[in-house]
C-alpha cells in the first residue's frame, strides 16, 4: 500500500535521454544555420556572378551593336574619314577599340577596383599580335562544352579555409559584326567564322570570405546563444529535480517499507477478502451492516478438553496452529471468508464480500468441508508418526440462510463478523455430528443434493426457531450419476478410518478392499465368543 515509489532508474534514464535530445538540439542548430549559410553563401556568389556577367555582356552587345556597329557601317557606305575601330587604338589617334578589346581591359578595371571579383575574357583563338591566354583544366573543359551547347552557363563553387571562390562562365557568341571583323581582319586565326559560334568564353570570379555571411545572421545567432543558455539552465535545472525525486524517493521507499510492513501486520488480523476490500478502497471501515444469504460453516475439535489434558502445552499449540493454518489456507482456496477462531472452533462464511450465487456457495462450502476432512486425515497420519496417539477429531455443520454481514462494534474498535439465528444454527449442527462427521441442514442440502450423497438424522429444535430442524449427515460427493466419491471418516480409541473415494485410484481399490476384510477379521476374531454366538445367530 502506500504511495506509489517513482523508479530512480527510469528517472535517471529519462533524465540523461532528456541531456542528450537538448544537447542535439543544441548543436543541430549551429549546424542548420552553418547548412543555411552554405547554402546561401552559394547561391548568393552565383547571383552574383550571374548578374555582373549579365551586365558586362549588355553593355558589349550594346558597344558592340551600336557605338562599334555604326562606326563599320558608316565605312562600309563608303566614309573613309571619322573614327577607326582597332584592337590598337591606343596608338591610334581618335580611335575606338574593338569590343573584345574592351571586354579585356574592362576586366583589367574591375580587378583593380574590386579586389575579389575577377573578370577575364578569353580565348583559344586570340588575334596573332596578342598574347596567347592561359586556360586551366576547368575553363578548356567549359570551352569545349559550351562549342557543344552554347545555350549553358557553369560554375564551379570551390572552398578553402573560410573562403568561397566561385568561377561562372558564359559563352562569348560570334554576331554579325564580329564575323565580319574577324573574317577579314589580317590578325585573325580564323577567317570563316559565322554567326552563332562561340568564340571564347566570359568568366567572372567571384571570392567572399565566409564570415561576411556568418554575421548576415548577428540576429539568429543572439537567439541560439539564449537558447543554449535556457537550454543549459534546463539540463541544470533538470538534474536538481532529479537529486530532489531521488531523495524523494527514499523517503517514498522508506514509507512504504513502513506502511508494508505494517499492512502485512494488519492482514494477520484480517481474512484477505476483507484485507483486499478496504486497502483497494471498495469498502469503507465504518459501523455499516447488510442482510445477506450466506453459508455458514462451523467446526471444532471433538473432546478438545480432554485431549488438552494429554499433551504438553507446546506440542498442543504447535499442533493447533497447524491445524488452524491448514484450515485456513483450504477455506481461502475455496473462496471462503475466515471470520474468527473461537479457541479450537473455526468459522467460515461464503457469500460476503464475493459471492457466486447461493448455490455455488453453498458447493464451495461443501467441497471446503470434505477438503478439510481429507487433509486432517494427512496430518493425522504424520501427528501420529511424531508420537501423538489420539490427534484431532474434528467435526463440522453447515448451514445455509440470511444473516447481518458487515461491520459490528463502535467508531474506535469493530469486528467484521455475522450475526443472526442461521449462524447459531450452523453451530447447533456441528455440536451433534459425530467424530469426523460433516451435518448439513435442509437449506443447505436443497442448495447442494446435485453433488451430495446424504441421509437424514433425527430432527432437532433449538432455542429461537419454532419448527424442527432436519439435519443431514454427508455421506460423500457425487462425481456422476452412477458413482459417488465417498468419505469415510470414524475415531475411535483404537480406530481411524477415513476413506475418500475420489482419492482412491482404481488399481489401489483391491488393495483397500483386502485391507478392509483384514480388519473386519480382526475384529471378528477379537470379539468374545457369547457375542459372537449372539452375532451368528442373528445372521442366521
Amino acid at each position: 500500500m502506500g504511495a506509489p515509489v517513482i523508479s530512480e532508474t527510469a528517472v535517471r534514464r529519462s533524465g540523461y535521454w532528456l541531456i542528450v535530445v537538448v544537447l542535439a538540439m543544441l548543436a543541430g542548430l549551429p549546424l542548420a544555420v552553418w547548412l543555411d549559410i552554405s547554402d546561401l553563401s552559394g547561391n548568393t556568389l552565383r547571383r552574383q556572378a550571374r548578374d555582373m556577367s549579365s551586365l558586362i555582356s549588355s553593355i558589349r552587345s550594346y558597344y558592340s551593336a551600336n557605338v562599334v556597329g555604326r562606326v563599320l557601317a558608316a565605312h562600309a557606305s563608303g566614309t573613309t574619314a571619322g573614327t577607326v575601330v582597332s584592337h590598337n587604338y591606343a596608338n591610334i589617334p581618335g580611335a575606338i577599340p574593338l569590343p573584345a578589346t574592351l571586354s579585356l581591359e574592362l576586366g583589367d578595371v574591375i580587378k583593380e577596383q574590386q579586389a575579389n571579383i575577377t573578370y577575364r575574357f578569353v580565348s583559344d583563338l586570340p588575334f596573332k599580335s596578342r598574347a596567347s591566354h592561359e586556360l586551366d583544366d576547368f575553363e578548356r573543359r567549359a570551352l569545349a562544352a559550351l562549342r557543344a551547347n552554347p545555350q549553358q552557363t557553369l560554375n564551379d563553387l570551390t572552398r578553402v579555409g573560410l573562403t568561397d571562390t566561385l568561377r561562372f562562365i558564359t559563352p562569348v557568341v560570334m554576331g554579325q559584326a564580329c564575323v565580319a571583323c574577324h573574317n577579314s581582319h589580317p590578325e585573325s586565326p580564323k577567317t570563316d567564322w559565322k554567326v552563332g559560334d562561340v568564340r571564347g568564353i566570359q568568366e567572372v570570379i567571384i571570392r567572399q570570405p565566409y564570415a561576411s555571411n556568418v554575421f548576415a545572421f548577428k540576429y539568429l545567432l543572439c537567439y541560439f546563444l539564449f537558447v543554449a543558455i535556457i537550454g543549459l539552465s534546463f539540463i541544470l535545472l533538470q538534474r536538481q529535480q532529479a537529486r530532489a525525486i531521488h531523495n524523494a524517493n527514499q523517503d517514498l521507499e522508506a514509507a512504504n517499507e513502513f506502511l508494508a510492513s505494517v499492512s502485512l501486520k494488519i492482514s494477520r488480523y484480517l481474512s484477505p477478502q476483507i484485507y483486499k476490500s478496504i486497502f483497494s478502497g471498495q469498502k469503507d471501515v465504518v459501523v455499516h451492516t447488510e442482510r445477506k444469504r450466506l453459508t455458514i460453516f462451523f467446526s471444532d475439535i471433538k473432546d478438545f478438553t480432554a485431549t488438552t489434558e494429554r499433551l504438553q502445552p507446546e506440542a498442543l499449540t504447535e499442533m493447533l496452529n497447524e491445524y488452524l493454518t491448514e484450515m485456513s489456507n483450504i477455506a481461502l482456496a475455496h473462496g471462503g471468508t475466515v471470520d474468527k477462531f473461537i479457541g479450537d472452533a473455526m468459522l467460515v462464511f461464503f457469500g460476503d464480500p464475493e459471492t457466486k450465487g447461493p448455490e455455488e456457495d453453498a458447493k464451495a462450502c461443501l467441497r471446503m468441508a470434505v477438503d478439510m476432512q481429507r487433509r486432517l486425515g494427512e496430518l493425522k497420519d504424520r501427528w501420529r508418526r511424531n508420537g501423538t496417539e489420539e490427534p484431532f477429531v474434528v467435526r463440522m455443520g453447515i448451514n445455509s440462510g440470511y444473516c447481518n454481514v458487515g461491520n459490528f462494534g463502535s467508531n474506535d474498535r469493530m469486528d467484521y463478523t455475522i450475526i443472526g439465528a442461521e449462524a447459531n444454527l450452523a453451530a447447533r449442527l456441528q455440536s451433534i455430528a459425530q467424530g469426523g462427521e460433516i451435518v448439513i441442514s435442509y437449506e443447505t442440502y436443497a442448495l447442494v443434493n446435485e453433488i451430495v450423497a446424504a441421509h437424514p438424522l433425527p430432527p432437532i429444535t433449538m432455542k429461537g426457531i419454532q419448527r424442527e430442524i432436519v439435519p443431514y449427515a454427508v455421506d460423500g460427493l457425487t462425481l456422476g450419476t452412477d458413482h459417488k466419491s465417498r468419505v469415510l471418516s470414524e475415531h475411535l480409541s483404537g480406530l481411524d478410518l477415513h476413506l475418500d473415494m475420489s482419492r482412491v485410484e482404481p488399481a489401489d481399490r483391491l488393495r483397500v478392499r483386502t485391507a478392509l476384510k483384514e480388519a473386519i477379521a480382526a475384529l471378528d476374531e477379537a470379539l468374545p465368543e457369547a457375542a459372537r454366538s449372539r452375532q451368528d445367530a442373528g445372521q442366521v
